[in-house]
């Protein structure tokens, strides 16, 4: 089974910045897309950004465009997200996932959490102000 393993979680004053790391192992097949979710306390859990690992491109949330970054490093296993100017609203716990099927429209669905096969434990970010 392919296990996906966080880290880089911590607490942080506002305007700091944080990168979490994912790596992921027991794979045949480099995942088709991979992504990091967030989940607050009293808030559905939302796609924060992903990569479509085929052709590299981005996606965001708008709440985060500009101040979050998302890479991957196939060479490494891993992936990463970078965040600055963190904000308390960014307050959450991080997921990662790997999604190893073919998505007809990754653009329009890399939120959907039914893209993604496997998930990650979670670290926990804290943004104080």
């Amino acid at each position: 089974q392919v296990q996906l393993v966080e880290s880089g979680g911590d607490s942080v004053q506002a305007g700091g910045s944080l990168r979490l790391s994912c790596g992921y192992y027991g794979h045949t097949f480099s995942p088709y897309v991979m992504g990091w979710f967030r989940q607050a306390p009293d808030k559905e859990r939302e796609g924060v950004a992903a990569i479509y690992t085929g052709g590299g491109s981005t996606y965001y949330a708008d709440s985060v465009k500009g101040r979050f970054a998302i890479s991957q490093d196939n060479a490494k296993n891993t992936l990463y997200l970078q965040m600055n100017s963190l904000k308390p609203e960014d307050t959450a716990l991080y997921y990662c996932a790997a999604g190893f099927h073919w998505s007809t429209d990754i653009g329009r669905s890399w939120s959907d959490m039914r893209e993604y096969n496997y998930w990650g434990h979670g670290t926990q970010v804290t943004v104080s102000s």
